[in-house]
């Protein structure tokens, strides 16, 4: 009876006070045990987003994308005060730079995915949903989702989420160029699921040739393997494969020796054009001994089922029979950021412009990063009438060394091309910069340069305005730059860090996002990775082979899948690649 009336007791108390938070002690004389049970005064908002203990709603931000540039947001956000509403219809993250190594079993395709559901910081409530985005609303605030497995939690296949921010992280498809043939015949390598549909298809076709009463022209047919494009994920894969027949499949298959053939076509002069030019050379080199048939200058006008049609810059179209082709020329716009570009006034551009802070020009609470986007980075002589202005703090209308000087700080910051161009001509600063614009008199302390002067030395600055490339290595930096951002947003409003407002007044709330390139890899089969460092650092061979095992192990997303993939490498290294075709 005592402990049922101390019961009453707290139930009346709580009933006049509901505020208060929920407390139900039972004690039993017998066990001496104590049970408490507690109840957080937890609410939602209209829109279902959750409302933390202060009593203000939580932003809701819906992330579409889970891949390099949604995860490392996904990863970087550390703010409680968020709540983030994941759409993808792919549940997990791809370390895509792999991918050619799935191909051919020298590593497992379980062995670079991680589960969505396994990354993000505990601190931040989020959410997954597999479904794919097919319209943007920015009007309205929702986005418009289809789900992937055919019903909604309620029954309907498609359905709509308000976000108060929006972060676009789609990524692209495979561009075809609308050459005829393309989607129907060749095989992409974007996606985990097209790394194992080439595997099984290089099997099949080894199994195939070995069958009995076929013709050697057709066995060489089904045996010539063709890739369409001589940048990295290209060179990667036929290297890949070439290593795969000579080191594995040949001793399994003797019927196929002497009928295997790869062929690379690039439609430029050189592979690999965006690395130094002694890597470039050298990959040349290193295929033609392997005996892998680089076609340079050819463009690709027509695939069909078992040819396909190159045209040479000479204008002759030559027509190859082939056994399978690998389409790696570049990337497309999904359809999704199509719809939603010419909603906001872009339609006539590759991909969604963005500002220097990643976000969608023409919006105001909408970010887009990764591939399916592009910063456009404003230009100096854009604003080098406001720049003079804000420069000119006494208003003379010209400006001294010192007050140059002092702008040119932020100048740097809020136009990346500036220092760019110092850096390109060997410039130490001012001095050498108004030395270029052959302004008089450089060396007085007390020179005073009027506009036309100011835009004389500024003048060149914007050749320097280049596009970054669609790299995981910038998805990844953009991601976390993002995250950064949106950590500090509040403390942000009330003391801006970005540099001075060229047109207005004020500082900008964050510095813009500024790409640091930390190199780049070519793996060229036989053990051997051309390295691309910063400093113009170039290496060529086995070490630089070891040095790619270390880096890619080290990005991968956890511990789980850094295990899987050098346990992957070992395995390779003792039994060979596996034949099997599932």
């Amino acid at each position: 009876m005592r402990n049922f009336s101390i019961f009453e007791r707290f139930s009346k108390a709580f009933q006049d006070h509901p505020s208060l938070t929920r407390i139900l002690v039972v004690s039993t004389i017998s066990g001496g045990g104590l049970i408490a049970y507690s109840e957080a005064n937890t609410s939602y908002g209209a829109n279902g987003a959750a409302v933390v203990e202060t009593g203000t709603r939580k932003k809701k931000v819906v992330l579409l994308g889970t891949g390099w540039a949604g995860t490392s947001f996904l990863k970087n956000l550390n703010n409680s005060q968020y709540e983030v509403q994941i759409i993808s219809p792919r549940n997990y993250f791809a370390f895509t730079p792999l991918l050619p190594s799935v191909t051919c079993g020298t590593v497992e395709a379980r062995s670079v995915v991680e589960p969505i559901r396994n990354i993000g910081r505990k601190n931040v409530d989020t959410s997954y949903l597999e479904a794919e985005c097919f319209k943007i609303d920015p009007a309205s605030k929702k986005v418009y989702c289809r789900s992937k497995q055919g019903l909604s939690s309620n029954g309907k296949k498609e359905f709509s989420v308000d976000y108060d921010y929006l972060v676009i992280a789609t990524g692209a498809q495979s561009n075809t160029f609308n050459i005829p043939g393309v989607e129907e015949n060749c095989h992409f390598l974007k996606e985990v699921e097209d790394a194992q549909r080439i595997r099984k298809t290089v099997i099949d076709s080894f199994e195939k040739a070995s069958l009995p009463e076929l013709s050697d022209e057709e066995r060489k047919r089904i045996l010539h393997f063709v890739v369409v494009g001589g940048g990295p994920t290209g060179v990667e894969f036929a290297a890949e494969l070439h290593d795969f027949v000579t080191e594995d499949l040949v001793s399994l298959y003797p019927r196929a020796k002497g009928s295997v053939r790869i062929t690379l076509l690039e439609a430029a002069d050189h592979i690999l054009t965006m690395f130094d030019k002694r890597i470039t050379e050298f990959a040349e080199e290193k295929f033609s001994r392997d005996g892998i048939d680089v076609k340079l200058g050819s463009m690709v006008t027509k695939v069909n089922e078992k040819d396909i049609s190159a045209k040479t810059k000479g204008g002759e179209v030559s027509s190859i029979p082939y056994g399978m082709i690998v389409w790696s020329t570049g990337i497309g716009t999904r359809p999704v950021i199509k719809d939603f570009m010419k909603q906001i006034g872009q339609g006539n551009r590759r991909a969604l412009a963005t500002d220097e802070w990643l976000r969608v020009e023409g919006t105001d609470n909408i970010y887009a990063l990764g591939d399916c986007a592009t910063i456009n980075q404003r230009k100096v002589m854009e604003d080098v009438s406001a720049i003079f202005s804000k420069a000119d703090k006494d208003k003379s209308g010209t400006l001294t060394l010192k007050e140059f000087q002092e702008a040119m700080d932020d100048i740097c910051v809020r136009y990346p091309q500036v220092e760019l161009y110092l850096k390109s001509k060997r410039m130490r600063g001012i001095a050498d910069l108004l030395k270029e614009a052959e302004t008089d008199d450089v060396s007085k302390k007390n020179i005073e340069l009027k506009i036309e002067e100011f835009k004389s030395a500024l003048s060149q600055v914007d050749s320097q305005v280049k596009f970054l490339p669609a790299t995981a290595q910038v998805a990844a930096q953009q991601g976390a730059y993002l995250a950064k951002c949106f950590d500090r947003m509040e403390d942000c409003e009330k003391n801006p860090e970005g540099p001075i407002r060229m047109r207005g007044e004020g500082r900008h709330r964050f510095r813009p996002f500024r790409y640091r390139h930390l190199g780049q890899f070519a793996p060229l089969g036989g053990e051997q990775t051309a390295a691309q460092l910063p400093g113009d650092w170039v290496s060529i061979g086995q070490s630089s082979q070891w040095l790619w095992y270390s880096v890619y192990a080290s990005k991968q997303v956890s511990w789980r899948t850094r295990v899987l993939v050098v346990s992957d490498w070992m395995r390779r290294f003792i039994f060979g690649r596996d034949s099997s075709s599932i």
